[in-house]
């Protein structure tokens, strides 16, 4: 083989090699591609970190929340900026109050709120124990500590333990009350959100807004703040009728009609205001702010 021929077809190789990658490149940085380079990325990769612009987020690629940040660049960040908008629209922010925020995840919204500068401080509360870890990583390789606790724990009305099940594909489908046939259950911390507060040096006057997610536990945490919610600081939840049952959630609504009168119900499509007593029953899911 002359010295010559090799190294022709070496360079051909080469610039094919080359032409590959970059299409191979363009097609990952789709959509479509994201998709299915996180879908099928295989189990030994247990966590990414993406540059998400204005921070860094490291997730796990084998859950949905970290799937949908690989995809989207975030996950539900509009949801943060439209409650901000709303907030702010009816002079309801407290720059210098704390956000409490109950079901942190892997902190993608605690991360958002911190970046708006909107509140001084955040306590981030979050049970699970493969999301804490990456809670953690979050707020450090973001610099975010000094500006947010972390709390390894469930909201519960008593200090102890509880049972815990551990979905399998979404780590924020994960349930104290809830339970799939292919949930692990384990035993995880549980403190009232007094005790929570008061261990991070705060007084519940410092509250100025309750952000919870915690996939149905919502009454039992309502059940421990109700000094926060007697001061009507603005809650914002994930209402889910479909967890509750017919009964406890027209207990719930009952119950919370008992502190609150006012409400903003986020649809879909829209929001709207309306009375607490009147809040949908036949809804599966929705998000709700209760006003002060």
């Amino acid at each position: 083989m002359s010295g010559l021929g090799w190294r022709s077809r070496k360079f051909w190789r080469k610039r094919l090699r080359r032409m590959r990658n970059a299409m191979a490149s363009r097609f990952f940085d789709t959509r479509f591609g994201r998709r299915l380079l996180i879908e099928n990325i295989g189990q030994r990769v247990v966590s990414i970190t993406v540059d998400a612009g204005d921070h860094l987020m490291t997730f796990s690629p084998s859950d949905y929340v970290g799937r949908k940040v690989f995809r989207k660049g975030h996950f539900e960040r509009e949801n943060v900026d439209r409650l901000l908008a709303v907030l702010r629209e009816r002079g309801l922010l407290r720059k210098e109050g704390t956000l409490l925020e109950l079901g942190a995840n892997i902190g993608t919204q605690t991360v958002y709120f911190a970046l708006s500068g909107t509140y001084s401080h955040i306590i981030s509360v979050e049970p699970d124990p493969r999301n804490f870890p990456l809670l953690e990583t979050n707020i450090h390789q973001n610099r975010l500590e000094k500006k947010v606790t972390l709390v390894n724990c469930a909201a519960g009305e008593i200090t102890g333990e509880i049972d815990f099940f551990l979905n399998a594909n979404n780590h924020g489908k994960s349930s104290a009350i809830r339970q799939s046939p292919s949930d692990a259950k384990i035993s995880v911390p549980v403190r009232p959100v007094a005790d929570i507060l008061s261990g991070a040096g705060l007084d519940q006057s410092d509250v100025a807004l309750v952000w919870m997610d915690i996939e149905g536990y919502e009454p039992v945490a309502c059940r421990s703040m109700v000094a926060l919610m007697t001061r009507r600081v603005p809650l914002y939840m994930e209402f889910t009728p479909l967890f509750y049952g017919p009964e406890q959630t027209r207990e719930f609504i009952e119950s919370l009609s008992g502190f609150y009168e006012d409400c903003i119900v986020f649809f879909e499509d829209g929001e709207q205001d309306m009375k607490v007593r009147d809040l949908p029953r036949d809804i599966d899911q929705y998000d709700v702010l209760f006003l002060p």
